[in-house]
Protein backbone atom coordinates (compact mmCIF):
# COMPACT_ATOMS: atom_id res chain seq x y z
CA UNK A 1 0.00 0.00 0.00
CA UNK A 2 1.21 3.93 -0.83
CA UNK A 3 1.37 6.70 1.27
CA UNK A 4 -0.61 9.16 -0.72
CA UNK A 5 -0.60 12.96 -0.22
CA UNK A 6 -4.16 14.01 -0.74
CA UNK A 7 -4.78 17.61 -1.46
CA UNK A 8 -8.56 19.17 -1.78
CA UNK A 9 -11.13 17.77 -0.03
CA UNK A 10 -14.02 18.35 -1.41
CA UNK A 11 -17.05 17.18 -2.76
CA UNK A 12 -15.54 14.79 -4.89
CA UNK A 13 -11.93 14.63 -3.08
CA UNK A 14 -13.49 13.56 0.49
CA UNK A 15 -15.62 10.23 -0.95
CA UNK A 16 -11.67 9.80 -3.18
CA UNK A 17 -9.86 9.75 0.11
CA UNK A 18 -12.09 7.59 1.94
CA UNK A 19 -11.97 4.96 -0.72
CA UNK A 20 -8.45 5.21 -0.42
CA UNK A 21 -7.72 4.61 3.20
CA UNK A 22 -10.89 1.88 2.91
CA UNK A 23 -8.10 0.12 -0.02
CA UNK A 24 -5.78 0.20 2.95
CA UNK A 25 -3.36 3.39 1.56
CA UNK A 26 -2.10 6.06 4.19
CA UNK A 27 -3.83 9.44 3.84
CA UNK A 28 -1.94 12.63 4.35
CA UNK A 29 -4.41 15.04 3.69
CA UNK A 30 -5.11 18.85 3.36
CA UNK A 31 -7.60 21.70 2.41
CA UNK A 32 -7.62 25.06 3.26
CA UNK A 33 -10.89 24.43 5.06
CA UNK A 34 -9.86 22.50 8.23
CA UNK A 35 -13.16 21.29 9.19
CA UNK A 36 -13.37 19.68 5.36
CA UNK A 37 -10.66 16.65 6.89
CA UNK A 38 -12.73 15.76 9.84
CA UNK A 39 -14.54 12.58 7.83
CA UNK A 40 -10.99 11.19 7.39
CA UNK A 41 -9.29 11.97 10.34
CA UNK A 42 -11.96 9.31 12.14
CA UNK A 43 -11.18 7.08 9.33
CA UNK A 44 -7.48 7.03 10.29
CA UNK A 45 -5.87 9.84 7.79
CA UNK A 46 -3.01 12.05 9.19
CA UNK A 47 -3.67 15.86 8.86
CA UNK A 48 -1.10 17.87 6.81
CA UNK A 49 -0.37 20.97 7.53
CA UNK A 50 -0.32 22.14 4.38
CA UNK A 51 0.72 21.04 0.77
CA UNK A 52 4.21 20.82 1.51
CA UNK A 53 3.52 18.64 4.55
CA UNK A 54 1.09 16.28 2.43
CA UNK A 55 3.47 15.50 -0.29
CA UNK A 56 6.64 15.15 2.17
CA UNK A 57 7.56 11.41 1.78
CA UNK A 58 4.36 10.58 0.13
CA UNK A 59 4.87 7.98 -2.96
CA UNK A 60 1.65 9.61 -4.68
CA UNK A 61 0.84 13.16 -4.33
CA UNK A 62 -3.22 13.40 -5.64
CA UNK A 63 -4.56 17.30 -6.33
CA UNK A 64 -8.46 17.49 -6.57
CA UNK A 65 -9.29 21.33 -6.10
CA UNK A 66 -11.58 23.62 -7.87
CA UNK A 67 -9.71 25.19 -10.49
CA UNK A 68 -6.13 26.13 -12.08
CA UNK A 69 -4.93 28.93 -9.75
CA UNK A 70 -5.96 26.62 -6.39
CA UNK A 71 -4.03 23.73 -8.31
CA UNK A 72 -0.86 25.90 -9.27
CA UNK A 73 -0.70 27.63 -5.79
CA UNK A 74 -0.83 24.33 -3.93
CA UNK A 75 2.06 22.61 -6.24
CA UNK A 76 4.38 26.10 -6.65
CA UNK A 77 3.43 28.49 -4.36
CA UNK A 78 4.38 29.16 -0.37
CA UNK A 79 5.01 25.50 1.53
CA UNK A 80 3.68 24.12 -2.07
CA UNK A 81 3.97 20.14 -2.86
CA UNK A 82 7.31 20.78 -5.05
CA UNK A 83 9.19 22.04 -2.08
CA UNK A 84 8.81 18.18 -0.27
CA UNK A 85 7.89 16.13 -3.95
CA UNK A 86 10.79 13.80 -4.32
CA UNK A 87 12.14 12.32 -7.13
CA UNK A 88 10.88 9.41 -7.00
CA UNK A 89 7.34 10.75 -6.17
CA UNK A 90 4.44 10.65 -8.64
CA UNK A 91 1.88 13.76 -8.86
CA UNK A 92 -1.80 12.69 -10.02
CA UNK A 93 -3.69 16.00 -11.07
CA UNK A 94 -7.16 14.70 -10.73
CA UNK A 95 -8.45 18.39 -10.87
CA UNK A 96 -10.60 19.89 -14.09
CA UNK A 97 -8.29 23.15 -15.20
CA UNK A 98 -7.94 24.13 -18.57
CA UNK A 99 -5.33 22.24 -20.64
CA UNK A 100 -2.64 24.70 -21.07
CA UNK A 101 -2.41 25.23 -17.21
CA UNK A 102 -1.42 21.49 -17.07
CA UNK A 103 0.69 21.42 -19.57
CA UNK A 104 2.77 24.58 -17.58
CA UNK A 105 2.77 22.61 -14.69
CA UNK A 106 4.21 19.29 -16.14
CA UNK A 107 6.78 21.31 -17.90
CA UNK A 108 7.50 23.35 -14.55
CA UNK A 109 7.65 20.10 -12.86
CA UNK A 110 9.94 18.16 -15.97
CA UNK A 111 12.27 20.90 -14.92
CA UNK A 112 12.44 19.82 -11.69
CA UNK A 113 12.98 15.66 -12.62
CA UNK A 114 9.30 15.48 -11.27
CA UNK A 115 6.59 13.04 -12.80
CA UNK A 116 2.90 14.13 -13.52
CA UNK A 117 -0.21 12.48 -14.97
CA UNK A 118 -3.49 14.13 -15.12
CA UNK A 119 -6.80 11.88 -14.41
CA UNK A 120 -9.43 14.14 -14.25
CA UNK A 121 -12.53 12.53 -13.55
CA UNK A 122 -16.24 11.56 -14.90
CA UNK A 123 -19.41 10.68 -13.24
CA UNK A 124 -21.15 12.13 -10.06
CA UNK A 125 -20.17 12.47 -6.10
CA UNK A 126 -22.29 9.34 -5.93
CA UNK A 127 -19.94 7.40 -8.15
CA UNK A 128 -16.92 8.80 -5.91
CA UNK A 129 -18.49 7.28 -3.28
CA UNK A 130 -18.99 4.06 -4.88
CA UNK A 131 -15.57 4.52 -6.27
CA UNK A 132 -17.08 4.11 -9.68
CA UNK A 133 -15.95 7.62 -11.12
CA UNK A 134 -14.77 7.24 -14.31
CA UNK A 135 -11.03 8.53 -15.03
CA UNK A 136 -9.38 9.98 -18.26
CA UNK A 137 -5.51 10.10 -17.92
CA UNK A 138 -2.79 11.64 -19.46
CA UNK A 139 0.89 10.80 -19.50
CA UNK A 140 3.69 7.83 -19.98
CA UNK A 141 2.88 4.90 -20.25
CA UNK A 142 5.13 3.84 -17.29
CA UNK A 143 3.76 6.74 -15.08
CA UNK A 144 -0.08 5.51 -15.57
CA UNK A 145 0.83 1.72 -14.76
CA UNK A 146 2.28 3.12 -11.67
CA UNK A 147 -0.64 4.82 -10.85
CA UNK A 148 -3.38 2.32 -11.89
CA UNK A 149 -3.47 0.94 -8.87
CA UNK A 150 -4.29 3.40 -6.63
CA UNK A 151 -6.48 5.04 -9.43
CA UNK A 152 -8.68 1.42 -9.62
CA UNK A 153 -9.43 2.05 -5.74
CA UNK A 154 -11.28 5.23 -7.03
CA UNK A 155 -12.73 4.55 -10.57
CA UNK A 156 -14.19 1.03 -12.59
CA UNK A 157 -13.00 2.52 -15.89
CA UNK A 158 -9.82 4.05 -16.13
CA UNK A 159 -9.16 5.20 -19.81
CA UNK A 160 -5.43 6.40 -20.97
CA UNK A 161 -6.39 9.46 -23.09
CA UNK A 162 -2.63 10.15 -24.28
CA UNK A 163 0.67 12.10 -22.93
CA UNK A 164 0.41 14.66 -20.21
CA UNK A 165 -2.76 16.70 -20.74
CA UNK A 166 -4.56 14.71 -23.22
CA UNK A 167 -6.86 13.33 -19.78
CA UNK A 168 -8.36 17.23 -19.47
CA UNK A 169 -8.79 17.30 -22.34
CA UNK A 170 -10.69 14.22 -22.97
CA UNK A 171 -12.62 15.51 -19.89
CA UNK A 172 -13.54 19.17 -21.22
CA UNK A 173 -14.36 17.77 -24.71
CA UNK A 174 -16.77 15.26 -22.90
CA UNK A 175 -18.07 17.73 -20.73
CA UNK A 176 -19.19 20.02 -24.04
CA UNK A 177 -21.31 17.72 -24.98
CA UNK A 178 -23.21 16.77 -22.02
CA UNK A 179 -23.38 20.33 -20.48
CA UNK A 180 -24.78 21.26 -23.96
CA UNK A 181 -27.20 18.51 -24.45
CA UNK A 182 -28.38 19.64 -21.18
CA UNK A 183 -30.06 22.55 -22.90
CA UNK A 184 -31.18 20.70 -25.85
CA UNK A 185 -32.59 18.50 -23.14
CA UNK A 186 -34.40 21.14 -21.42
CA UNK A 187 -35.67 22.99 -24.66
CA UNK A 188 -36.96 19.34 -26.15
CA UNK A 189 -38.87 18.97 -22.83
CA UNK A 190 -40.64 22.17 -22.76
CA UNK A 191 -41.60 22.14 -26.59
CA UNK A 192 -43.40 19.05 -25.41
CA UNK A 193 -45.62 20.30 -22.74
CA UNK A 194 -46.11 23.90 -24.82
CA UNK A 195 -47.70 20.99 -27.58
CA UNK A 196 -49.69 19.40 -24.97
CA UNK A 197 -47.82 16.51 -24.12
CA UNK A 198 -46.33 15.47 -20.87
CA UNK A 199 -42.48 15.34 -20.50
CA UNK A 200 -42.70 11.67 -19.30
CA UNK A 201 -44.36 10.55 -22.62
CA UNK A 202 -41.96 12.61 -24.38
CA UNK A 203 -38.94 11.17 -22.51
CA UNK A 204 -40.50 7.54 -23.49
CA UNK A 205 -40.92 7.89 -27.35
CA UNK A 206 -37.01 9.21 -26.86
CA UNK A 207 -35.51 6.63 -24.85
CA UNK A 208 -36.98 4.44 -28.35
CA UNK A 209 -34.83 6.78 -30.65
CA UNK A 210 -31.86 7.88 -31.06
CA UNK A 211 -32.86 11.19 -29.67
CA UNK A 212 -32.80 9.53 -26.15
CA UNK A 213 -29.86 7.27 -27.22
CA UNK A 214 -27.57 9.40 -28.76
CA UNK A 215 -25.62 9.53 -31.44
CA UNK A 216 -22.40 8.12 -30.24
CA UNK A 217 -24.03 4.92 -29.33
CA UNK A 218 -26.11 4.34 -32.43
CA UNK A 219 -25.27 6.56 -35.82
CA UNK A 220 -21.92 7.87 -35.79
CA UNK A 221 -20.65 4.12 -34.74
CA UNK A 222 -22.91 2.65 -38.16
CA UNK A 223 -22.33 5.76 -40.44
CA UNK A 224 -20.37 8.42 -40.88
CA UNK A 225 -16.97 6.83 -38.25
CA UNK A 226 -17.27 3.78 -40.73
CA UNK A 227 -16.80 6.41 -43.96
CA UNK A 228 -20.59 5.45 -44.45
CA UNK A 229 -22.77 7.85 -46.07
CA UNK A 230 -25.48 6.24 -47.34
CA UNK A 231 -28.30 7.83 -46.24
CA UNK A 232 -30.41 6.44 -43.27
CA UNK A 233 -31.80 9.56 -43.04
CA UNK A 234 -31.08 12.41 -45.12
CA UNK A 235 -29.31 15.59 -44.28
CA UNK A 236 -32.32 16.83 -46.39
CA UNK A 237 -35.07 15.46 -44.18
CA UNK A 238 -33.61 16.38 -41.17
CA UNK A 239 -33.63 19.82 -42.63
CA UNK A 240 -36.71 19.54 -43.46
CA UNK A 241 -37.97 17.81 -39.62
CA UNK A 242 -35.60 20.71 -37.92
CA UNK A 243 -37.59 23.57 -39.44
CA UNK A 244 -40.95 22.06 -38.69
CA UNK A 245 -39.88 21.97 -34.97
CA UNK A 246 -38.89 25.47 -35.26
CA UNK A 247 -41.95 26.28 -36.67
CA UNK A 248 -44.03 24.91 -33.91
CA UNK A 249 -41.65 26.41 -31.31
CA UNK A 250 -42.00 30.44 -32.53
CA UNK A 251 -46.04 29.08 -32.52
CA UNK A 252 -45.98 28.04 -29.16
CA UNK A 253 -42.98 31.07 -28.04
CA UNK A 254 -40.25 28.38 -26.71
CA UNK A 255 -37.26 29.48 -26.86
CA UNK A 256 -35.35 26.71 -29.22
CA UNK A 257 -31.67 28.46 -29.84
CA UNK A 258 -29.96 25.26 -30.08
CA UNK A 259 -31.80 24.12 -32.50
CA UNK A 260 -32.09 27.25 -34.54
CA UNK A 261 -28.28 27.34 -34.46
CA UNK A 262 -28.76 23.43 -35.68
CA UNK A 263 -30.68 23.97 -38.39
CA UNK A 264 -28.57 26.63 -40.02
CA UNK A 265 -25.61 24.00 -39.74
CA UNK A 266 -28.03 21.86 -41.85
CA UNK A 267 -28.30 24.48 -44.36
CA UNK A 268 -24.68 24.80 -44.75
CA UNK A 269 -24.72 21.24 -45.07
CA UNK A 270 -27.09 21.05 -48.03
CA UNK A 271 -25.36 24.46 -49.63
CA UNK A 272 -22.38 22.19 -49.65
CA UNK A 273 -23.87 19.37 -51.88
CA UNK A 274 -24.58 17.11 -48.92
CA UNK A 275 -28.43 17.16 -48.95
CA UNK A 276 -28.82 13.59 -49.59
CA UNK A 277 -26.16 11.97 -47.35
CA UNK A 278 -26.84 10.39 -44.04
CA UNK A 279 -27.46 13.11 -41.63
CA UNK A 280 -24.38 12.41 -39.91
CA UNK A 281 -22.35 13.78 -42.22
CA UNK A 282 -22.70 16.91 -40.07
CA UNK A 283 -19.61 15.56 -38.64
CA UNK A 284 -17.50 15.92 -42.08
CA UNK A 285 -19.50 19.21 -42.60
CA UNK A 286 -18.20 20.49 -39.14
CA UNK A 287 -14.67 18.65 -39.56
CA UNK A 288 -13.99 20.89 -43.25
CA UNK A 289 -15.40 23.98 -41.46
CA UNK A 290 -12.72 23.64 -39.04
CA UNK A 291 -10.18 23.09 -41.47
CA UNK A 292 -9.61 19.19 -40.16
CA UNK A 293 -7.45 16.93 -42.81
Amino acid sequence: MATIGFIGIGTMGAPMAINLLKAGHRIRAFDLNADALTPLLEKGAARARDAADAADGAEIVITMLPNGEHVEAAIFGDKGVVETLSAESLLIEMSTIAPSVTDRIGKRLAARGRAMIDAPVGRSSKHAEEGKLLIMIGGAAADVERARPVLACLGDLLVHCGPLGAGGRMKIVNNYMSVSLNLLTAETLVLAEAAGLTPEQARQVMLGTVAGQGHMGTTYPAKVLRGDLTPGFMVDLAHKDLGLALELGASLNVPMLTGAVAHEIYGVARGRGRGRDDWTALYQVVREMASLP
